[in-house]
C-alpha cells in the first residue's frame, strides 16, 4: 500500500468530516470494515443539537450538557463544541444535509430529553442516515480520498513511540498488509454489540478503543455505557430504536394497565435524561415481572407522527403495529459508549500521531451521561478541529524518509467459526447480567472471571483464527467488555450512566477513570476547571 498523509479508520460522520476537510493537505485514506454506510451515524434518529434561534442560549446548552453529564464534563470542552454547534450545522447545510424545514423556510427544531429548548436540527427521523449518505456521496466523489471498504484494522503500527500507521486485512487477498501513514485517524465508533440487547449496529464491537488500549494510549470512562430507554420490543426482529424525539413530542411512557410512572422517579418525567428514564424502566420491569412497557403517542394527531417519524412508523407498520392508534412495547438496550479513547481539545490522544474522533473518542463533552444528540454534534466539531490541527502538522513531525518494510503477508486460514460465536454470545450475556443498567461489587468482580477464562479460551483459538476477522473483532470485544468491567470496578459511587446498588451515592469530588495499558489498575484523575 502507498503510504498516505491520513489514515482514517472508520467511515461514519466523524471519520467521513475529517476526510472532506482533510483533502487540503495530503493523501486521505478512509478504511471501513464493511460497507461505507455501515455505521452507528446510519442509525441515528434523532439529531445534531445546536444553538440556531434568538429563543434559545450558548449558555443554556452549556447548562444542559453539564446537567445531563453529571458533573463528569469538561466544562472547556464543553463551550468549545457548544459554541461551534451553529459552525458545524452550516458546513453539514454546506456538504448538503437536507435537514427538515417548517412551512416558512425555517429550520424545524424539536426537543430531546435533558434539553431545555428546541435545538434538535434533524432530517424527520432519519438524520443520520441523511448525514451518512451525504458526507459518503462527497467522499465517493472526492478524486483525492481513497475509500477503502470493507478492510478491517487489526492494530496500529507504532514504532519509537509514535503511530507510524495500521495493519488491515484486506479483502482482495484475504491478507494483513502494513499501510504507513503519516497521521492516524480513529472514527470507529462505539462498542454496543458488547451487551445482549444493544440499539448498535453491528460494527459497533469497540475496535478503535482496543486498538488505542494496547497500542499505548490512554482510555478513560469507560464504564458510563449509555442504556437507551427505549428499543422496539419485538422479539425475533432486528434491534430498532425508538427516537427520544418521540417523548420530546408527547409521548408517555406507560405500564400494560395504561398508567404512568416516570413522574414517581423524576419531575421532569418523559423528558428526564436517559439514564434516569433507562434505571426506571429497569425497575418497573423488575418489580412487575414485565417483559417490556408501553411508549405512547397515539394521542397525538396521526398526520403529525407520520410526517415527523415516518421511519418509526413505517417499521411498525411492517410489524403490525400501528403508533398513531396503539402504544409501542419497548425495552431498554444499551446504547452509547460515553467513554473512549482520551483526546484533547484538538482530538489529539495521548499517542503521538494518534487522533480520535466520535463515540470512539472521551473529548470530555459528555461526561457520566450524554445529553441526547450532542453526538453528531461532538463528530462534527471535532473533526473540525482535528482538521485544523493537522493544516501544520508538517512542522509537527516531518514526513520520515523512509517506511520500514511490511511484515510478511499472512493469509486467512479458513476454519470453523462457531467456537469464535459461542464465545462472543458468552461475552454478551455475562455484560447484559453483571456490567448492564444495575450493578453490584460481587457481580462486577464475577463478570472480570468471567472474561478472563473466555480470554484464555480465545488466546487457545489465535494461531488457526489469527486471519479471519471474526477473531480479531472478538478479540476487541473482549478487550473493550474488560475495561467497561475494571473501570466499573474502579468507580466506588453512582454517577450518571453507571449505577452501583453497593456504592449508590454520588461521591464529593468528580474523576475521570484512566486506563493504559502498562499501568496495574485504573487511576483516576480530577476533571479539568474551565481556563
Amino acid at each position: 500500500m502507498k503510504a498516505m498523509d491520513f489514515l482514517i479508520i472508520g467511515s461514519g460522520a466523524a471519520g467521513l468530516a475529517t476526510a472532506l476537510g482533510l483533502t487540503h493537505f495530503g493523501r486521505v485514506a478512509v478504511l471501513s470494515k464493511d460497507q461505507g454506510q455501515d455505521s452507528a451515524t446510519l442509525w441515528a434518529q434523532g439529531g445534531m443539537a445546536a444553538v440556531m434561534k434568538d429563543t434559545d442560549s450558548i449558555a443554556a446548552h452549556i447548562q444542559d450538557t453539564l446537567n445531563a453529564g453529571a458533573g463528569l464534563c469538561h466544562p472547556q470542552v464543553v463551550r468549545q463544541m457548544v459554541e461551534h454547534g451553529a459552525a458545524a450545522a452550516r458546513s453539514l447545510i454546506a456538504w448538503g444535509v437536507p435537514f427538515t424545514r417548517d412551512e416558512r423556510g425555517d429550520f424545524h427544531l424539536t426537543r430531546e430529553g435533558g434539553h431545555s429548548a428546541r435545538r434538535i436540527l434533524h432530517t424527520a427521523d432519519a438524520t443520520g442516515r441523511a448525514i451518512e449518505e451525504t458526507l459518503l456521496q462527497r467522499v465517493r466523489e472526492h478524486p483525492d480520498i481513497f475509500l477503502g471498504e470493507r478492510h478491517f484494522a487489526i492494530d496500529l503500527w507504532v514504532e519509537d513511540g509514535i503511530c507510524r500507521g495500521a495493519t488491515v486485512l484486506t479483502p482482495e487477498s484475504g491478507q494483513i498488509e502494513r499501510w504507513p501513514a503519516r497521521t492516524v485517524i480513529l472514527a470507529t465508533g462505539g462498542a454496543g454489540q458488547v451487551y445482549l440487547h444493544t440499539s448498535n449496529p453491528p460494527v459497533a464491537t469497540g475496535d478503535g478503543i482496543a486498538m488505542a488500549y494496547r497500542a499505548g494510549a490512554e482510555v478513560a470512562n469507560m464504564e458510563f455505557m449509555q442504556f437507551h430507554p427505549t428499543t422496539l420490543y419485538h422479539p425475533g426482529s432486528t434491534p430498532f430504536l425508538l427516537s427520544e424525539a418521540l417523548r420530546g413530542e408527547g409521548a408517555k411512557l406507560r405500564l400494560p394497565d395504561g398508567s404512568p410512572f416516570l413522574e414517581r422517579y423524576d419531575p421532569r418525567a418523559e423528558l428526564a435524561p436517559r439514564d434516569i428514564v433507562a434505571r426506571a424502566i429497569d425497575a418497573e420491569m423488575k418489580h412487575h415481572g414485565l417483559d417490556y412497557v408501553l411508549l405512547d403517542i397515539s394521542h397525538q394527531p396521526a398526520a403529525m407522527i407520520k410526517a415527523h417519524f415516518p421511519t418509526i412508523d413505517a417499521r411498525c407498520l411492517e410489524l403490525g403495529l400501528d403508533i398513531t392508534r396503539e402504544p409501542i412495547p419497548v425495552v431498554p438496550a444499551a446504547h452509547y459508549t460515553c467513554g473512549g479513547v482520551v483526546v484533547d481539545r484538538h482530538g489529539r490522544s495521548t499517542l503521538a500521531g494518534l487522533y480520535a474522533a466520535g463515540e470512539a473518542a472521551c473529548t470530555g463533552l459528555h461526561g457520566a451521561n450524554r445529553l441526547a444528540s450532542n453526538s453528531l454534534l461532538e463528530c462534527i466539531t471535532t473533526a473540525a478541529a482535528i482538521v485544523a490541527d493537522l493544516q501544520t502538522f508538517e512542522s509537527i513531525r516531518p514526513e520520515p524518509a523512509s517506511f520500514p518494510p511490511p511484515p510478511p503477508p499472512h493469509r486467512a486460514i479458513a476454519v470453523p467459526t462457531d467456537a469464535l460465536h459461542r464465545l462472543r454470545s458468552r461475552i454478551q450475556a455475562t455484560m447484559w447480567r453483571a456490567v448492564g443498567i444495575v450493578r453490584q461489587d460481587a457481580q462486577l468482580q464475577e463478570a472480570r472471571k468471567q472474561l478472563e477464562g473466555i480470554g484464555a479460551e480465545l488466546q487457545d483459538l489465535a494461531e488457526t483464527s489469527h486471519g479471519l476477522r471474526a477473531f480479531h473483532e472478538l478479540r476487541n470485544l473482549l478487550q473493550t467488555a474488560m475495561l467497561i468491567t475494571q473501570s466499573a470496578i474502579a468507580r466506588r459511587e453512582s454517577r450518571g450512566c453507571h449505577y452501583n446498588e453497593d456504592h449508590p451515592q454520588r461521591a464529593s469530588q468528580a474523576l475521570d477513570t484512566i486506563m493504559q495499558r502498562d499501568w496495574p489498575a485504573p487511576r483516576q484523575r480530577p476533571i479539568p476547571p474551565e481556563a
